[in-house]
């Protein structure tokens, strides 16, 4: 495996956290190594593993349960703890994303590495092989076979950059979720890809709508978004829409209406950008201007 090292790693004083990205394969555990073997958020069951169990153990991990919210209230105090402490730990490496992606795009980065409010260095990560064997996602070949087939190759080149430490703003101190967005946006300018708000547990409803053959998974996931950001989640202004055209619905086989009467039946702007975008994810065809308002709410 060739590893080109570009940038300079800054010390724990600098930054007590690398935040590393984009996450796609499990040939990204190299970064250890690169990185001086700091102390890595693990999942509990990595830990458990006979073949990398003993690795982990040895970086002085933070172990996580990724389906237990109180798991990971006690990482991100584990992490403040560790990050102020005036102990020689070693830096805390985090891959902020949450799972493995294909490299087109930076998804949404969570917010634990960033509550302690403290400096971190963005590290980036590429793969510019001519032929990719290496990436490892939710929905692709598995470990095995990937492995398998990267072997097969006659190397394998991974470029590890160390970009300069990010300040964190007073805003940013107060807000990990600012904070988290600012360094997304700046790996993602220097790997020049976009971002995208999706998240490891967007993943996971992906997988179970397949499992469950439905389709479109990924607009069942912007839908549910989108309805969130226009806070349709927490009220119940469709179950109401839906109570009150009940009638009119046994009556008729649709209920075509157009963007405005969609907008005053939701009790939103009619210029809100994401209730355009809802409307428009309902639309049989491009060359309609109104939606099936009875075929949304059932």
């Amino acid at each position: 495996m060739n590893i080109v090292i570009k940038g300079v790693k800054a010390s724990r004083r600098e930054a007590p956290l690398l935040v590393i990205a984009p996450h796609s394969t499990f040939l990204d555990s190299c970064i250890s190594y690169v990185t001086g073997f700091p102390s890595i958020i693990a999942r509990i069951e990595d830990g458990l593993n006979p073949w990398v169990g003993r690795v982990i153990n040895f970086t002085q991990p933070v172990y996580v349960r990724r389906d237990d919210p109180e798991s990971r209230h006690n990482t991100i105090q584990e992490i403040i703890r560790r990050v102020k402490s005036d102990q020689d730990w070693p830096q805390i490496l985090i891959f902020p994303e949450g799972t493995c992606t294909n490299r087109s795009c930076l998804i949404t980065f969570k917010p634990g590495a960033f509550y302690p409010a403290v400096p971190v260095q963005p590290v980036l990560l590429r793969y510019p092989n001519k032929l990719d064997t290496v990436t490892w996602t939710w929905d692709g070949p598995g470990a095995l076979k990937l492995l398998w087939l990267t072997m097969t190759q006659p190397t394998t080149t991974v470029e590890v950059e160390f970009l300069p430490v990010y300040v964190p703003s007073e805003y940013e101190k107060q807000n990990p979720k600012a904070f988290a967005e600012g360094v997304r946006n700046v790996m993602a300018k220097a790997l020049a890809v976009p971002t995208a708000d999706y998240t490891y547990d967007d993943c996971r409803v992906a997988v179970k709508a397949g499992q469950l053959g439905l389709p479109m998974t990924s607009n069942l996931i912007t839908v549910e978004r989108l309805r969130s950001r226009l806070g349709l989640t927490r009220i119940k202004i469709e179950d109401s829409a839906l109570v009150k055209n009940m009638l009119s619905f046994q009556n008729r086989e649709s209920q075509p209406i157009d963007l405005a009467e969609f907008a005053n039946n939701l009790n939103v702007t009619v210029e809100d950008g994401s209730l355009i975008s809802l409307f428009k994810m309902h639309l049989e065809n491009e060359h309609l201007s109104t939606i099936d308002f009875k075929k949304y709410l059932l």
